[in-house]
């Protein structure tokens, strides 16, 4: 018998899939627990359609990573960090909230869980950070640590 699984299903498959399964298992378990739809030809037309719409929404949403990559890739950000007088050691670490911040006050609205460091930034210099923008899309920007005043 022919389903489309309305949720993700350890062993079978994602929501979303047709799968093949037994008439039984499928009756008295997965469509009856709401894991699944029976695979009747509406609503296997109605997942393809859905499919088609989601494929279409992902390319977008990629092209649109993509521009944003283009315009962030090896773009100067400043952040400021406390440090000691007269060149002293700076007071803990940049993070990745700092650098996210940062990003905000150029005008890039990017989530600090998507920013990569390569190191710690304990010192006051430029640093080469990647920003994640979409899974497969990714940036380098250039992160200048300066002292606050």
């Amino acid at each position: 018998m022919k389903i489309i699984l309305t949720q993700d299903v350890k062993g079978l498959g994602k929501a979303g899939e047709i799968k093949e399964v037994n008439d039984g298992y499928a009756r008295n378990f997965l469509i009856k627990k709401g894991m699944a739809v029976e695979g009747t030809p509406q609503n296997l037309y109605a997942a393809e359609q859905k499919k088609k719409i989601a494929a279409e929404k992902a390319a977008a949403a990629k092209a649109e990573a993509q521009e944003i990559a283009k315009k962030l890739n090896k773009q100067d950000i400043k952040v400021s960090a406390k440090g000691g007088e007269n060149k002293g050691k700076m007071f803990g670490s940049v993070t990745a909230e700092n650098i996210a911040e940062g990003l905000k006050l150029a005008g890039f609205d990017i989530d600090k869980k998507k920013i990569e460091t390569k190191e710690t930034m304990k010192e006051f210099k430029k640093y080469e950070v990647t920003v994640r923008v979409y899974p497969e899309v990714t940036a380098d920007i250039i992160v200048d640590v300066v002292r606050a005043e």
